[in-house]
């Protein structure tokens, strides 16, 4: 299927966020009418973020799950502040997948919070799911709900969820961890390795545990017949003539690039002081021989703009960089009104992905491009 406005094709299941505004604005059949955005500040990351930023205001509802009140969920009608990082404990996860050992590592909350009727944030989000299924808020069984997804794992171990949780006198993203721990390739398996891992075995080890190195295990969880990794799949090589056809194309004057640095890899990360404290960040890089054509020295402003929009930002001239590229950091963009970032707001920066053309995309991936887009820069 197609996105209703722009036709924007569909790869699995989604369509691009830069889609986002134009579906809120138009009217018609299948408007957007409602918004529920978790931990996210899609006008400052999402392509053209400005336009959406106009269209925000315009929806009948927006719920936002958030700790910050930041330049996208300050248009929201209802704000739902789960627990603070502190406030709750932690287990790394989604970092292991780029790790070079097998690890595991607990960390217990640090405060408790001054509320203890306060809901966590997966309670948060089982709630707004009853409410958006159609469940009235009265209705809505938090605990059959959790029950039921915790079953459904277990029958995918090849386990029974009520005999399993049985041994448990709570439930929630800790007794959904343990399950993980113990049926992964470490675990006890409830008893079946008794010397396996287990959540409270993790527990008591405050630094963490330390299994030695990845174990390789690509041909046990492959789903291609043939067990091997399909590198060059065939909804790329149907990419390949396109990919051709544009190697003709006429260059651009200069393409801008996004650029990340260490301790502003998110936007929440500005309103941090030990990491926004130093040198602006905030820079467009530009090399010796673009900057001399165009008259341009360090610590000057430029305005570079595209086809979307323009925007003024402060220049430094570097030979780390190509000719012809040019490259500005994302996520910034503060200081706008109805915010509470006090640090942020104090470095505002300026919000480069007003450079990207909502309809410029990744053909196969089907995501927005936020880099090579086609730009011109002068001097303020």
């Amino acid at each position: 299927w197609r996105s209703r406005v722009r036709g924007a094709k569909e790869v699995l299941g989604q369509t691009p966020v830069s889609c986002l505004a134009e579906e809120i604005t138009t009217p018609g059949e299948g408007q957007v009418k409602a918004l529920i955005t978790v931990a996210g500040n899609p006008v400052l990351s999402s392509p053209a973020g400005h336009q959406l930023d106009e269209a925000l205001p315009t929806l009948d509802a927006m719920i936002a799950v958030d700790c910050w009140l930041n330049e996208t969920t300050r248009h929201a009608d209802v704000f739902l502040p789960g627990l603070s990082p502190l406030e709750q404990p932690h287990h790394d996860d989604l970092l292991l997948q780029f790790a070079i050992s097998s690890v595991s590592n607990y960390s217990p909350a640090v405060f408790f919070p001054d509320d203890p009727d306060r809901p966590d944030e997966w309670e948060i989000l089982i709630r707004l799911t009853g409410l958006c299924t159609g469940t009235p808020a009265e209705a809505v069984d938090v605990t059959a709900l959790d029950d039921g997804f915790f079953d459904v794992m277990c029958y995918l171990q090849g386990l029974t969820g009520p005999e399993i949780r049985a041994r448990y006198d709570h439930g929630g993203p800790e007794r959904i961890l343990d399950l993980t721990l113990r049926t992964g390739p470490f675990g006890d398996r409830y008893g079946e390795n008794p010397d396996g891992l287990t959540l409270d075995m993790v527990k008591a080890h405050p630094n963490g545990i330390d299994f030695g190195p990845m174990v390789p295990q690509v041909p046990d969880i492959l789903s291609t017949p043939e067990k091997k990794v399909r590198l060059a799949p065939q909804y790329l090589l149907d990419d390949l003539p396109r990919l051709a056809a544009r190697l003709d194309r006429r260059a651009d004057e200069l393409v801008l690039v996004s650029r990340r640095h260490l301790r502003s890899n998110n936007s929440w990360m500005h309103n941090f002081t030990p990491l926004i404290k130093g040198k602006d960040r905030c820079t467009l890089l530009i090399h010796p021989d673009d900057a001399a054509v165009r008259n341009l020295t360090t610590g000057d402003s430029a305005v570079i703009a595209s086809a979307t929009g323009r925007v003024e930002v402060p220049v430094e001239v570097t030979d780390a960089i190509k000719p012809g590229v040019v490259s500005m950091p994302h996520g910034w963009g503060h200081g706008r009104a109805g915010t509470r970032l006090t640090v942020a707001n104090g470095s505002p920066g300026v919000n480069n992905n007003i450079l990207a053309p909502p309809t410029f995309i990744d053909e196969p991936s089907g995501n927005g491009a936020v880099n090579g887009i086609a730009v011109t820069v002068e001097p303020a």
